[in-house]
């Protein structure tokens, strides 16, 4: 049985020593290419066990930023040139397909994506963060730095906290864009959210839907696919748009293998984070309670957060905020902005890099 579409979902709107990695591919050159101290690499990473996808892009002398996407399997990197490419000359990008996602994916993927498979191969929050540790371990060493910034979206928001939590030492400071803080309490508002928005708009289709499906938590993957596509068409109402561009494939990805690894990527993590118990798969997210064992840090932290969004809604990471103990944090609210990318996003991103992040830093590069 190939899992294939079975989810029915959409995505979650994204060395150390040199042994440690089997081949290189180098990237084609471009304008940026002929800045000075200027790196653009691309190739699988040797980490905790397995290849991965891991692209190093922007001046070696500036503080490297660590991406962490969300999902988990929706991969950055195919977008990441458009979204970020312009930082390219002030910072040095670092963007990782994670276990599961994307090239990731691929490089380590079963013949068919099968419910034995999922079984044998679970994804875990213990494993994926250090994954993480490792990576940032790899790039102090191979980059000759001295600490990363860690920005972590929606999902990557999750090993964010656990990477800054567990290893404050390799990080000058963390930022959770659409942080994830209680999936369970989240979700329950959402459906409540919804549901009354359907009903004020007299939305019957996704009324029946919902009514269907009850409240959270879904016992199958394709229930909770389902609610999260209406959340989705709901969360955007409101929200200004990404520009359209931003999400066209990078021509490096934009091909069958790239796309199929993915699509199957991206079934096997979501199956994996929201659970299916016909299909034997424990939920990775019912895990997750930053209210009970995230509160502490030892660097800075930082939150992006859309007025808009209903994933991971404003009144529950205002409440995990104001309880964090931390040298220093920031709650930033952009107002007409939901879960995803957008350019108010970028600007606030670019903005809390400039004025509180690097000035703190200083020539620690």
């Amino acid at each position: 049985m190939q899992i294939g579409r079975y989810t029915d979902k959409i995505k979650w709107t994204f060395i150390g020593m040199l042994a440690f990695y089997s081949f290189a591919i180098q990237a084609q050159p471009n304008a940026i290419d002929r800045v000075p101290n200027y790196i653009n690499e691309e190739r699988f990473i040797h980490i905790n066990g397995i290849q991965q996808w891991v692209t190093i892009k922007g001046d070696s002398t500036k503080p490297v930023v660590l991406f962490l996407h969300g999902g988990p399997g929706s991969p950055l990197s195919p977008y990441a040139d458009a979204l970020y490419g312009s930082w390219e000359k002030d910072y040095l990008l670092v963007q990782w397909d994670q276990r599961g996602s994307g090239r990731t994916y691929g490089a380590n993927a079963p013949l068919e994506l099968t419910p034995a498979y999922l079984q044998s191969n679970p994804l875990t929050l213990e494993q994926m963060t250090t994954d993480g540790i490792e990576l940032a371990q790899y790039l102090l060493a191979y980059l000759q730095k001295e600490k990363l910034v860690l920005f972590g979206s929606s999902w990557g928001s999750v090993l964010g906290v656990k990477m800054a939590q567990r290893r404050p030492e390799l990080f000058y400071a963390y930022i959770g864009h659409s942080q994830v803080v209680h999936p369970a309490a989240a979700d329950l508002f959402a459906y409540q959210e919804v549901f009354n928005q359907a009903q004020k708009t007299k939305d019957e289709a996704s009324l029946r839907i919902l009514q269907q499906i009850g409240k959270p938590p879904y016992d199958t993957a394709r229930n909770a696919g389902r609610f999260m596509r209406i959340l989705k068409t709901y969360q955007q109402k409101n929200a200004l748009p990404a520009p359209a561009s931003w999400f066209v494939l990078s021509s490096a990805y934009n091909n069958e293998k790239d796309s199929l690894h993915r699509r199957d990527g991206d079934d096997y993590s979501f199956v994996n984070y929201v659970g299916d118990k016909r299909l034997g798969v424990a939920s990775l997210r019912s895990t997750i309670n930053f209210l009970e064992d995230g509160l502490t840090f030892k660097i800075p932290v930082y939150f992006i957060q859309g007025e808009e969004d209903i994933q991971t809604p404003v009144w529950i990471n205002k409440d995990y905020f104001n309880k964090i103990n931390a040298p220093s944090k920031k709650f930033i609210l952009l107002p007409k902005t939901e879960h995803g990318f957008t350019q108010v996003v970028i600007d606030a991103h670019f903005n809390l890099m400039k004025n509180l992040i690097i000035p703190a830093i200083g020539n620690k590069n």
